[in-house]
């Protein structure tokens, strides 16, 4: 696929001019590295596509999708990178950043071009920039059974850290008997109060700023006739339910599970809901699977100390 680096207006950061040959740690020219920002970001969704078109899970992108990833999720495009042969994109990799956070994200390479060092040049170039940030550590989402990218970051000194689930409900009201409840309906702004008490150890991709950056956020309480209590943040759009986090705060997880997922389900019954990185071991998922939910695929979050 041919591409053409250079229309910096249409960028919101376009950054740093130039690009540089980068050879991985064979020592092998793997390809020109360019940072992200040069590019459109109709060029950078041509590329994004190319390189997961025969991708395990598939995962395409339009640019309104790509747009919103970069805001939500604080993706630098000036510190990512697109690897180019000539006028050709061989893959490109995506550095997210926040205070104490850095992640790699959306790694890919076309697929003629695989096992020939790019992949691992894109992901030495964005820990190089990592440890340029002082970062402490770089983590990184791996999708179980993508066994070519796992041992890559295996080989950079990746260590697993948790397995994630990505996680589905068809539309329908819940079926499923459960103790009563008292329900309250909150707004975006009380959602935003009940996320800064959060105990739970989300990814980058649920993390709290994730949440806020989406916006429109919606949230409920339920308490039990016993005392058991808890909360959910969630977030609606025209079909689907998403970036869902349960909270209880006193009780047995998974009373206070079962009463929230029915109380969401009853009062959205027509939307599809879809539910990212939620860790295996989290105390609410038997609830979840008692209420209809299905495991779409898994993901090995990993972690790289650069200290």
């Amino acid at each position: 696929m041919s591409i053409s680096p250079g229309d910096r207006n249409a960028q919101p950061n376009a950054g740093k001019a130039g690009g540089r040959s980068r050879p991985s740690a064979s020592g092998r020219m793997a390809a020109e590295l360019v940072p992200a920002s040069r590019f459109t970001y109709a060029e950078l969704v041509a590329a994004y596509n190319q390189t997961r078109v025969d991708y395990i899970v598939p995962m395409p992108m339009n640019e309104t999708r790509l747009r919103e990833y970069v805001r939500d999720y604080d993706v630098d495009l000036d510190k990512s990178v697109v690897a180019i042969d000539g006028d050709q994109v061989l893959g490109l990799a995506m550095l997210g950043i926040r205070p104490g956070q850095v992640w790699v994200t959306r790694l890919g390479v076309l697929p003629v071009r695989r096992r020939g060092g790019v992949g691992q040049a894109l992901m030495e170039h964005l820990i190089d920039e990592a440890r340029r940030l002082e970062a402490s550590y770089v983590t990184l989402d791996v999708i179980k059974d993508n066994d070519p990218a796992y041992y890559l970051f295996l080989k950079l000194g990746f260590c697993d850290l948790r397995e994630l689930l990505v996680v589905r409900r068809p539309p329908g009201s819940p079926s499923t008997c459960v103790d009563s409840y008292i329900l309250q309906m909150l707004g975006h702004e009380q959602a935003l109060e009940l996320l800064g008490q959060r105990q739970d150890r989300p990814s980058w991709l649920t993390a709290t700023p994730s949440l806020e950056n989406s916006g429109d956020l919606k949230a409920l309480r339920v308490e039990l006739a016993n005392g058991d209590r808890g909360w959910m943040v969630y977030q609606e759009t025209s079909f689907q339910l998403r970036r869902l986090v349960l909270q209880t705060t006193e009780g047995d997880p998974h009373r206070v599970g079962l009463a929230l997922l029915h109380a969401v389900h009853a009062t959205h019954p027509t939307l599809d809901t879809k539910s990212e990185n939620l860790p295996a071991e989290d105390s609410h998922w038997l609830a979840a699977q008692e209420l209809g939910y299905l495991e779409s695929f898994r993901r090995i979050e990993m972690r790289l100390d650069l200290e």
